[in-house]
């Protein structure tokens, strides 16, 4: 299926997806895909499908959602490989302009070294990179990317990019259980540079590709938030992390509204409870979700913080 949805995102809202790659052709391997295990490593750009039938499939689904009354928001390339592999990404984009909604596209960043992969990411609206390491050893370990990759190169290629883009740009970090020794610290720096709208701090949330992979911890996710905060500010770092729900929408339940809120980045002791007195609510009710293990408390630079516990870690 080339067009599905719309489909809800925190991201994009409401998401009519394109899957413009053929299960799996991809220019990594990632330990942590969620897909399964890349069935055909490839770097480089071809043909899939004729770029008139993706504008066919994307035109009637848009249809069928105005007919309906369903509001798309985006329409988003997010296919079962890497987007810009297709070497009729461009035209697919400008073909899909002429809809009047915005495109998005979620790419790995392997090819943004490329004038023409660069060039064609110019049409879209919204463009999410990903960024799992910003050194060798580490992008090797989590993205095992196609052996005629080089980091250094895809680094400049974002740097690039982000000079010559002027939609949304967001990054998107991976994190699993592995030691990052200092790696975090070195991509904060990086989106210091980078300067993204918006950075996102992800986990696995479903059966990833190797088995030995789990979630990274929540306290190593704080650690990320507040490394990545400290760079970019506050208001352009959230988690990713697959929890359902209205995060910052006020639903009438204090403690839902804590939870939802803490899906999308942890509280500090203070605004935690300053939201409390607003809501005419006492400590005690942060204290309960503690002891069901649906929040948990970390410590960074001597103040406390409040996150959602990961569904892996509740407690029966």
């Amino acid at each position: 299926m080339i067009a599905f949805g719309p489909v809800p995102s925190r991201r994009l809202g409401r998401s009519l997806g394109v899957n413009n790659i053929p299960d799996k052709v991809c220019s990594y391997a990632c330990v942590y895909c969620q897909i399964g295990r890349t069935l055909r490593m490839e770097v480089k750009r071809r043909a899939f499908y004729e770029p008139e039938r993706i504008f066919e499939e994307v035109s009637r689904k848009v249809q069928e959602a105005e007919r309906s009354g369903e509001r798309i928001d985006y329409v988003t390339f997010v296919p079962d490989g890497e987007p810009t592999l297709d070497v009729n990404l461009g035209r697919e984009a400008e073909m899909l302009k002429g809809l009047g909604v915005p495109l998005a596209v979620l790419t790995n960043s392997s090819l943004i070294w490329r004038e023409d992969v660069r060039n064609e990411l110019l049409w879209f609206d919204f463009v999410s990179l990903k960024l799992d390491a910003v050194t060798d050893p580490m992008w090797r370990r989590i993205d095992r990317p196609h052996k005629s990759l080089g980091l250094d190169r895809i680094l400049e290629g974002m740097l690039e990019f982000r000079d010559e883009f002027d939609g949304t740009l967001v990054t998107e970090t991976m994190l699993i259980n592995i030691p990052y020794n200092g790696e975090l610290e070195r991509i904060a720096d990086f989106l210091a540079q980078l300067r993204p709208d918006r950075a996102y701090i992800a986990i696995p949330t479903r059966p990833p590709a190797e088995r030995w992979v789990e979630p990274a911890s929540e306290e190593l996710i704080n650690l990320a938030y507040q490394l990545f905060s400290e760079k970019l500010g506050e208001s352009r770092v959230e988690y990713l992390i697959g929890y359902e729900g209205n995060a910052f929408a006020s639903t009438g339940n204090i403690e839902e509204d804590i939870l939802s809120i803490t899906a999308v980045h942890p509280m500090r002791e203070e605004a935690l409870r300053e939201l409390l007195r607003r809501s005419n609510a006492d400590w005690s009710r942060v204290e309960k979700l503690l002891r069901e293990g649906k929040l948990i408390e970390l410590e960074y630079r001597g103040k406390r913080f409040y996150m959602r516990a990961l569904p892996s870690r509740r407690k029966p």
